[in-house]
């Protein structure tokens, strides 16, 4: 028996992989192409050479009986097994010119599925090279396609399937669809081959996931038994659940914000009747949008027959409030716990997985997912195959993106390709939700580097400026001074309003900023203050919300907050201090007052302070120039725009602005390798112009290939924030302490995997400064040796702060 792995054989694993990566691929039409690709993946592995290593290593041949026997360990990761099915579809379909497309978008996908992408064009310390040729032209004594072809079962198998009727034919309508929606009919569109790509990493996506979770399961036979495949509850049964929520709220009185509320919810269901597409949902904070969304996604997700429901939050955002309050709406039956909604916060652990890690990863198995902005860009461009596992999911999925104005700028034009992918070639439906719509529209950036295909046709609200004039509740004082204001004046504004209206919400744009106010705060407040970072692991947050909510209206109050309050946190301040940032920030902080309309009017005052370094966080600080200008616009003319510092008119007035200063940033500009020479990963995704120039210059010729992206390059160039993070578990509270101790213990894969679940609530990401000093402080440890799972000390854990790089004082500790 040829075997894959040490419990299974090599034809059960190939055909098991197979049936799901075929599934997979079901969702674009693509179903054989998924099945293909899963009889091909391994197919090297029946060369000898792999089979004596593989029998060596689970003890099947003895060193001092077996000839053959050899150092599995000195060989690990040495043996070439996927080559070879790249090889023989490669030399089977690509000498017909009109079958390389094909041919080297599955290769792509066989070479790639432990590594990550490839590179077609890369470049070394010889030049440019072509790699993809290079792979394919491997020679034969490395990659065994000789040897693995003349295995009868191999060769049946790949005839069966090449000669099978209508493979190509389903490959070739789905590339004239792609074709059929780019601006530019051209062969060297930009965004026809940036959209190619997305189409192999699609496919590479189904074959990862389908090739990860049989190899998990088949080392772990109880596995199984945590996945759910697509065996969901049943949309009619979720929208009764919603529907007899909403009931509970009775008739609102007319003109009321509930009154408000219930007519938007009510559009957002007449809209779900619509064919599938491209959506905009414009409504002021405080517009009742979470619910609205959810109730517009169930019944679309019904009448389409979606997959899933896909909520992409913000990544400066707290995920878990909208999760917690749709999980109480439609978890409600005994076993429902974890299997409607799921929470994806933040990946716990390294891209180098063992095979327990390969089964706790996520590849967002659930009817409803609850996910950040980083994670979806990650599944799209990250490097690697853990983040791209999870594309396929995207497709015949209701994608709903809240607050979408936090779209990192240099994502644009990818971020635009890829929405316009789903939708046009995946029949996934997007919602783009939000009180501050960005102009991403065509008729506002470059389509043909990518751009929404968006018009009033899109919205769901018929009349957007009425909604937001019927839901203004705040009036916001623009209080900027020629020199700024000194902490201590910020200090005894928060006192003052705190003293006349009971609560005052401040919002900075640093960590440092929020301590440094906090402390002053705390020295007049006491115990009435509050303190909120992204330095704080979510359950900390969550519960630092729940006691300032639990005071308001009681008591007196003040918080202190990084901008991660701003997104969907639905809480509600008698007035908001904002520090002078982008225009669509400062509208998002005054839904965080009179949010219900129980006062008149709520104050939002914009102040500039004296002493905040915010250079290094480029989106923030063009955000505040161009906020400095509109302002400085409106004060000039106030009817111009309607009077509203935070209305529809100046926000769009600010957003031509921000946009025209930032067209050069879309495409998402990098420094190549040692050379420092400048490129953008939208060129390295799509056309790859420079990489092509250069190899012309070097070869005298074009390269041969059809696809010359430099995947991987562009892969581990891509960062979906400004730095990449590490996830570190911290010891917050007792729930957290016995966490840490219960994943150090946890040697069982089913002990793991609600431990690794639960301790996405308890983990904060780190950047790499931070993560390298607290190594040097000796205060981060690993869960268990062979993982890339981390802890933090507790004396690095602050009751008030969250993670700090020093350690916290012997009082707090004993309190914590």
């Amino acid at each position: 028996m040829y075997l894959a792995h040490q419990n299974q054989s090599l034809q059960d694993h190939l055909r098991q992989v197979a049936e799901l990566s075929g599934r997979n691929a079901e969702k674009i039409g693509l179903t054989d192409l998924g099945t293909l690709l899963g009889l091909l993946h391994d197919t090297g592995k029946y060369s000898s050479d792999f089979q004596v290593y593989i029998r060596s290593a689970i003890g099947l041949l003895n060193q001092d009986v077996d000839e053959e026997y050899v150092d599995a360990g000195q060989l690990r990761g040495t043996i070439d097994h996927s080559t070879a099915g790249a090889q023989i579809l490669w030399n089977r379909c690509a000498l017909d010119n009109s079958h390389q497309l094909f041919a080297q978008i599955l290769a792509l996908c066989l070479v790639s599925h432990h590594s990550g992408l490839i590179d077609c064009l890369s470049s070394g310390d010889d030049g440019i090279k072509d790699s993809f040729t290079g792979r394919i032209n491997k020679p034969d004594n490395k990659t065994h396609r000789t040897e693995v072809m003349d295995r009868s079962e191999v060769r049946a198998e790949v005839s069966k399937f090449l000669e099978k009727e209508g493979l190509l034919q389903s490959f070739q309508q789905t590339v004239k669809k792609i074709y059929a929606h780019i601006p530019e009919k051209r062969q060297d569109s930009t965004v026809f081959h940036f959209q190619l790509g997305l189409l192999v990493r699609f496919l590479f996506s189904c074959l990862i996931d389908a090739d990860r979770q049989d190899t998990a399961d088949s080392e772990k036979v109880h596995a199984a038994q945590f996945r759910q495949n697509g065996s969901y509850v049943g949309w009619n049964v979720l929208i009764e659940r919603l529907e007899q929520h909403l009931k509970r709220f009775g008739i609102p009185d007319v003109g009321s914000v509930n009154w408000i509320r219930s007519n938007v919810s009510r559009h957002c269901l007449e809209s779900a009747g619509r064919d599938t597409g491209l959506f905009s949902l414009t409504v002021p904070t405080g517009g009742g949008k979470t619910l609205a969304s959810l109730r517009f996604a169930l019944h679309h997700a019904q009448e389409h027959e979606m997959d899933r429901i896909i909520y992409v939050i913000p990544f400066t955002s707290i995920i878990d409030q909208n999760a917690c309050e749709v999980r109480k709406i439609l978890e409600v039956d005994e076993g429902d716990s974890g299997r409607i909604v799921l929470e994806h916060h933040s990946n716990v652990g390294a891209e180098r997985q063992s095979w327990k890690e390969k089964l706790l990863c996520d590849n967002w198995d659930a009817p409803i997912v609850y996910t950040t902005m980083v994670q979806f860009l990650e599944a799209l461009f990250g490097g690697g195959t853990r983040g791209a596992r999870r594309m396929h999911q995207l497709a015949r999925s209701v994608i709903v993106f809240d607050e979408i104005q936090t779209l990192p700028i240099r994502c644009v034009h990818m971020f635009c390709n890829s929405v316009n992918f789903l939708v046009q070639s995946c029949g996934s439906s997007v919602v783009l939700c939000t009180a501050t719509q960005p102009l991403l529209g065509d008729q506002h950036i470059d389509r043909l580097k990518g751009a929404l295909a968006l018009s009033s046709e899109n919205e769901m609200m018929p009349d957007v400026q009425q909604l937001f004039d019927q839901l203004k509740r705040v009036e916001v004082r623009d209080e900027r001074k020629p020199k700024g204001w000194a902490v201590d004046e910020i200090a005894e504004l928060t006192v003052n309003e705190v003293t006349e209206s009971g609560s005052c919400l401040v919002v900075v744009n640093t960590k440092k900023s929020a301590r440094e106010l906090y402390g002053k705060l705390s020295e007049s407040l006491g115990e009435s203050c509050f303190h909120l970072s992204t330095g704080m692991c979510p359950a900390h947050r969550r519960e630092v919300l729940d006691k300032v909510k639990s005071r308001l209206d009681k008591a007196p109050v003040a918080c202190v907050s990084t901008q991660l309050i701003e997104a969907g946190v639905d809480i509600d301040f008698a007035s908001v201090i904002r520090y002078l940032a982008g225009l669509d920030s400062i509208a998002q902080a005054a839904g965080r007052c009179n949010r219900h309309g129980a006062r008149a009017e709520g104050r939002v005052f914009v102040v500039n302070p004296a002493e905040e370094n915010i250079d290094c966080l480029k989106d923030i600080a063009v955000g505040r120039d161009k906020a400095n200008t509109v302002l400085d616009d409106y004060a000039e003319d106030p009817a111009k725009y309607g009077n509203d510092r935070i209305g529809p008119p100046l926000l769009e007035w600010y957003y031509q602005n921000y946009f025209y200063d930032r067209s050069a940033d879309m495409v998402y500009p990098v420094s190549l390798g040692n050379s420092g020479q400048k490129d953008n990963l939208l060129n390295l995704l799509s056309t790859n112009p420079l990489a092509v120039s250069e190899y012309q210059r070097v070869h005298r010729e074009s390269p041969s290939i059809y696809l010359r992206q430099s995947f991987k390059e562009a892969g581990r160039l891509f960062k979906s924030i400004d730095a990449p993070t590490q996830s570190v578990i911290v010891p917050f509270g007792k729930e957290g302490k016995d966490l840490i101790g219960e994943l150090c213990g946890a040697f069982d894969v089913e002990k793991q995997f609600p431990l690794l679940r639960k301790a996405q609530q308890f983990s904060v990401n780190l950047f790499p400064h931070e993560f390298r000093k607290l190594q040097e402080e000796q205060a981060i440890f690993r869960i268990q040796e062979e993982t890339e799972i981390f802890y933090l000390d507790q004396k690095y854990y602050s009751n008030r702060f969250g993670v700090s790089l020093e350690p916290i004082n012997e009082e707090e500790l004993l309190y914590v």
